[in-house]
């Protein structure tokens, strides 16, 4: 039976975190088998900054980091259900991928 892998990214863990409540709260109501989230490792971005905008004085920088939190959910393959979950409104900051493997 073909599986559908959503893969979900953000930059806040607990927009992602009450997503994925969400759509497992679906499954379990339409009945279908699902296996995870699955955290995958945490991206950090980090930017160094110079503090003296004008070049003078002392080089000092400040480092900026922002992290990206990533999680896998695989669900069998229901319509009903990928309906569902297509509806739940997402977040500006919440990047969803939908992806069917056979």
């Amino acid at each position: 039976m073909p599986t559908a892998r959503i893969r979900l990214s953000s930059t806040s863990p607990e927009q992602l975190n009450s997503i994925i409540s969400q759509i497992i709260e679906i499954a379990e109501r339409n009945k279908v088998k699902y296996s995870g989230p699955i955290p995958l490792p945490t991206q950090r971005l980090k930017v160094p900054v110079r503090t003296s905008p004008d070049g003078r004085g002392r080089e000092l920088f400040e480092t900026w980091e922002m992290r990206i939190h990533k999680r896998v959910l695989d669900l069998d393959v229901d319509e009903r259900a990928l309906r569902l979950i297509m509806r739940i409104p997402m977040p500006k900051d919440v990047n969803v991928e939908i992806e069917i493997i056979e």
